[in-house]
């Protein structure tokens, strides 16, 4: 889990003295987020436009980063006394959150622009993204072809998947499974197989690209955002879509959701964060700075990244996931894996 704030206080600001004293700190709002959409430079997405907001609002963003469950079981132990509020989080996680009573209504200023959002106005898609594989370009010049592939002795101790229920990229890999494999009991299968060459958890998702692109891993689950993003400064990490023996590549969209949550210390600037993420302004540099797709679809994607992206996607099939189902079964899938994999 990565603590910190963006766009910190300076001393000055701090103790600005005036002739009756010491003025008052800027406000603060927190921020609960999945991995993928900041840098550790600060250069990313999220880092860019939470030093914008605090400029334009005088209100700064204290930034929570771990895995997708992780910073909903976080909230959750905090609903009696919650301490963030905004939540950033991919599905299912986002509809557990909102299950477990962890968020309240509010559509944001251009939600009716957004195609993927709650009903009833508990979360809204910020950036559009979809489940990938990585692999090492450099020891690797073709990925796997197939998910039979992979259980190929040439990858024991050189694969790695995310933990499923801690990170949202790991609890995609069993949906994935389940859609190729046809239901949970040979997905099952499968991943008990894969376990010979899988080198074990991680409850990040995100710290596996760079073990890919030094050569650590040979293959990895990940996201298209984050690790087209990844890519940009690794260059042994390329993208890519495992299909089943005679099939052909396919994925499903696994966006960044944000929600605004319960009992949050300040709701209002939390409400006015999650708007200034899915402005207009913001959403059209979603491909340049983020890696990703706009959320809104009156925003068109356009320049380099936008292209490339475009054709990473090119002849992937999509589906789409009965997220509803998949948050209530969810338990279920976790303990199967646990079962098959004797994690």
């Amino acid at each position: 889990m990565r603590v910190r704030t963006l766009a910190p206080l300076t001393l000055t600001a701090a103790l600005a003295l005036t002739g009756c004293g010491i003025t008052e700190p800027a406000e603060t709002i927190t921020v609960y987020a999945a991995d993928g959409l900041s840098d550790v430079d600060g250069g990313g997405w999220l880092d860019q436009l939470f030093e914008e907001f605090e400029e334009e609002t005088g209100v700064m963003v204290q930034y929570v980063e771990g895995g997708s469950g992780e910073m909903v079981q976080r909230a959750e132990r905090e609903s009696s006394n919650p301490q963030a509020d905004v939540l950033l989080t991919l599905p299912p996680f986002i509809q557990q959150a909102d299950n477990a009573g962890l968020l309240q209504q509010y559509e944001p200023e251009g939600a009716e622009q957004v195609a993927t959002r709650d009903p009833d106005g508990a979360w809204t898609t910020v950036v559009d993204n979809y489940f990938a594989f990585v692999h090492n370009s450099e020891e690797l010049d073709e990925p796997p072809e197939t998910w039979e592939d992979l259980l190929d002795p040439e990858y024991e101790g050189r694969l790695q998947y995310s933990t499923p229920g801690v990170a949202g990229d790991g609890t995609a890999v069993l949906i994935q499974a389940m859609e190729q494999f046809g239901g949970l009991e040979p997905a099952m299968d499968y991943l008990g197989e894969l376990q010979a060459n899988n080198v074990g958890p991680s409850s990040s998702t995100g710290a596996l690209g760079p073990k890919v692109d030094k050569g650590e891993l040979l293959v990895a689950n990940g996201d298209v955002q984050m690790n087209y993003d990844q890519s940009r400064t690794m260059p042994n990490l390329e993208l890519w879509f495992p299909a089943r023996e005679g099939g052909e590549p396919t994925t499903f969209a696994l966006p960044y959701t944000a929600g605004l949550l319960e009992g949050a210390p300040d709701s209002g600037n939390g409400q006015a964060l999650i708007d200034f993420l899915l402005s207009e302004e913001a959403q059209s540099r979603v491909p340049s700075e983020a890696g990703g797709f706009p959320a809104r679809d009156d925003v068109e994607a356009t320049g380099e990244d936008a292209e490339a992206l475009e054709e990473i996607m090119d002849g992937v099939e999509v589906f789409e996931p009965d997220w509803d189902e998949v948050e209530e079964e969810l338990p279920g899938y976790l303990d199967a894996w646990r079962e098959a994999t004797d994690s």
